[in-house]
């Protein structure tokens, strides 16, 4: 963390890495400021992390404004998530949210202030040291809990005035130090994969926004176009699953693509998902663009994803084509494509749906 002590505010969702986050920003000589935003979430939920987030501020004594974000959220993230199931790719609505919902409203909420640098308790680091370069992204020290990945999408002018004080630490670190500052963090209810779907259940959720219509049977076809089976939706379908598909086989099927347009689930064996090329769109740099055509990189096609080695084709400033060395498992449409060069991440893409 390179920035010298001054003002900031910090995201506080009342979980442990946000009040860590503050609490390590207030020992070290910051103003601190916390910002809690709400966002759709059961009651029982939101209820709970604003008086989570209110005890923490009480014990650090720190402002705390709590801002609406709720139809932002709905037209900014829910909205594009439906229609991407529909359209028959998988979306990874938690990147969006990071640079369209989170960190412009920290960003604009410091600006209306007068407050030099906003927080966060993602785990990630960055690196100001490069000229050439400008501010840097890497990733976190903790290599289980790295969270670049969702952090790609960040604009310059964000990243020059971010914070990340937990980029250092592990989670268990993080554990350990607020136990040992006596930190108020009680247990909560954690944040599902999918925070805005109840019971992570998003077939419910996608049906309930669109209605029966969307429940359009079609059919389980093979790669050479033989029908095995049938669907009560397309959308209930991602790439690389297994189970629901109904067909009985001596060998698992899994779906390899969607089809919206023909209503259609292609499904073939497993060794038929692996593939070594990949396209994103709408890729963001983090940084410049390099300057050659072609540059080794690795890549992570999601988050869980451990990032593998190959070359990254710049096609035009913001599409890219990156080939792996080895093929990899289940390439997702509509999942973030995100570059990396060792530590540092390069910028990441939208993954195009492709043909075989």
């Amino acid at each position: 963390m390179k920035a010298k002590p001054t003002s900031v505010v910090v995201a506080m969702s009342g979980g442990l890495d946000s009040s860590m986050a503050a609490a390590l920003l207030k020992t070290r000589g910051w103003e601190v400021h916390g910002l809690h935003f709400l966002l759709p979430a059961p009651a029982l939920i939101t209820d709970a992390r604003i008086t989570a987030a209110k005890r923490i501020a009480r014990h650090l004594e720190i402002s705390l404004q709590t801002i609406d974000l709720r139809k932002d959220f709905e037209r900014l993230i829910i909205a594009p998530f439906v229609d991407a199931y529909v359209q028959g790719i998988t979306p990874n609505p938690c990147v969006r949210c990071n640079a369209l919902v989170k960190f412009e409203n920290l960003l604009r909420y410091a600006k209306e202030n007068g407050i030099h640098f906003i927080a966060t308790g993602h785990y990630a680091r960055l690196e100001t040291g490069d000229e050439r370069r400008g501010v840097q992204l890497l990733r976190g020290r903790d290599k289980r809990k790295d969270q670049s990945y969702f952090l790609h999408r960040l604009e310059h002018v964000c990243l020059l005035r971010s914070v990340f004080p937990l980029g250092e630490m592990s989670k268990q670190e993080a554990k350990d130090q607020a136990r040992e500052m006596g930190l108020p963090v009680q247990s909560i209810p954690e944040s599902q994969e999918i925070c805005f779907i109840p019971e992570n259940d998003y077939r419910f959720f996608v049906a309930t926004r669109r209605g029966h219509g969307v429940n359009k049977s079609g059919n389980i076809i093979s790669v050479d176009g033989q029908k095995l089976g049938g669907h009560a939706g397309a959308y209930r379908y991602t790439i690389g699953q297994r189970q629901g598909l109904g067909i009985a086989s001596s060998r698992p099927y899994y779906v390899k693509e969607i089809r919206p347009e023909a209503n259609e689930v292609v499904v073939a064996r497993r060794e038929a998902l692996f593939s070594r090329r990949v396209e994103a769109a709408i890729f963001h740099w983090i940084g410049k663009m390099p300057p050659e055509r072609v540059v080794e990189a690795q890549a992570q096609i999601r988050y869980r994803h451990r990032a593998a080695p190959g070359s990254l084709e710049v096609i035009s400033p913001d599409e890219v084509r990156f080939t792996f060395d080895e093929p990899q498992w289940a390439v997702t449409p509509g999942q973030a494509l995100v570059c990396y060069d060792g530590e540092r991440v390069l910028g990441g893409g939208w993954i195009r749906r492709m043909r075989n």
